[in-house]
């Protein structure tokens, strides 16, 4: 049995043989993320006479940049396994010279191959990829509007510090549109009453109302004539206000858009997640991204394992940690899902809410029950995708 192992670069890649006893097979062989790199690989792979019988192969995960070359070598029909570059690191500490140079690492994979003989890695159906882009393309856009709401906030405070306090929401319709015609204290100043009042009620969809709009608009008023704001480079303050409140604008619809595809998408799993109490359309997308094919895993601890939410537990000796956190280890994107479904199941769920109660009437914290709520929701999450049945809550 041969085992080829390929070091993943961004615009070149290094692979290596080794026979059963882990001896390497000749040198290894560079090449590019490109159409003539795959012929070299291919003629590499005819030097050595190595077939789907008599080779497994494997490759790090790294990055985007292994799903081209990890494609390639499926539609070759070899075995092939993208695995976490923490594991190829374990081996690597092993030796004393802890050298990294892309062709000791190609030797290195298919070292890993060759003593764990992991499972194939099953190749990802075109719509789950789908889902799994657009996902991780939302979380991006959600961390830029985050940013760019605390942007607009800092500026808010020194030009306008009593403006948070005229709203429940300061990103809310009718206050985003303020923002953007009348970012400044004295525009807000420039405007009638009446007129103000009727903009607000026109901006929030007539949720307000003509009395309670008029009230509004005065109260508005006041706070922009008696702000204690600076009054200084008002011009740049305005400016940047307008240019942040136009990228919120328009990152919001985008993110829409992608929620829009995400529930369209899902749809066609037939998948019962959203039978769970906390899991809506959009987050039932991000678990099906992220997980892919729930045969990967036999017992539902490895997924809580994927997901990062296993305890990191410190022992030496002695010593115990006090604390025990998250490894927050794998998928950052399915942790991110897992941990805010917890927070809505820890509410909402019979029987995970329960849970929770549980949990803090022992006197565990706030985010210690959430954290054990986010480990039995993802048990639960691997009896519905494996079973492929509706969830039902157990309650005691």
């Amino acid at each position: 049995m041969y085992y080829l192992g390929i070091d993943i670069g961004k615009k070149k890649h290094e692979a290596g043989v080794i026979d059963n006893q882990g001896n390497p097979i000749g040198k290894t062989v560079r090449f590019s993320n490109s159409k003539s790199g795959s012929d070299k690989l291919l003629a590499f792979i005819n030097k050595h006479q190595l077939t789907p019988d008599n080779c497994a192969c494997g490759l790090e995960a790294t990055g985007h940049y292994w799903l081209s070359v990890f494609t390639f070598m499926k539609q070759l029909d070899f075995k092939i396994t993208a695995f976490n570059p923490l594991q190829s690191d374990a081996l690597r500490n092993f030796y004393i010279r802890k050298t990294k140079t892309d062709t000791r690492d190609a030797f290195l994979i298919a070292q890993v191959i060759r003593i764990d003989s992991p499972e194939a890695t099953p190749f990802i159906e075109e719509d789950l990829l789908r889902i799994r882009y657009f996902e991780r393309l939302r979380y991006s856009f959600v961390d830029q509007s985050s940013d760019l709401k605390r942007k607009v906030i800092s500026l808010l405070d020194q030009v306008f510090p009593e403006y948070e306090d005229l709203f429940s929401e300061v990103f809310g319709v009718s206050s985003t549109k303020l923002l953007q015609y009348y970012p400044m204290p004295e525009d807000i100043q420039t405007i009638d009453t009446d007129d103000l009042a009727t903009f607000l009620n026109q901006a929030s969809n007539s949720a307000y109302g003509k009395r309670k709009a008029h009230d509004k608009a005065m109260k508005i008023k006041q706070s922009a004539e008696e702000t204690f704001g600076i009054s200084m480079a008002t011009d740049a303050f305005r400016t940047q206000i307008h240019l942040l409140i136009e990228q919120l604008t328009l990152l919001d619809q985008q993110i829409q858009a992608i929620e829009e595809k995400l529930n369209e998408l899902i749809k066609g799993q037939e998948t019962y997640l959203t039978t769970i109490n906390g899991i809506g359309d959009v987050t039932a997308a991000v678990i099906i991204g992220e997980i892919g094919d729930i045969d990967r895993f036999e017992r539902p601890e490895q997924l809580v394992a994927f997901a990062g939410l296993d305890p990191a537990v410190k022992q030496s000796g002695k010593f115990n940690a006090t604390e025990v956190r998250m490894s927050k280890r794998g998928s950052p994107y399915l942790r991110r899902a897992l941990w805010l479904s917890a927070f809505s199941a820890s509410q909402s769920d019979p029987a995970l809410s329960q849970y929770y109660q549980k949990l803090r009437a022992k006197g565990k914290g706030h985010f210690v029950s959430v954290g054990a709520v986010a480990r039995k929701l993802t048990h639960i999450i691997f009896a519905v995708l494996r079973d492929n049945k509706p969830y039902e809550p157990h309650v005691k």
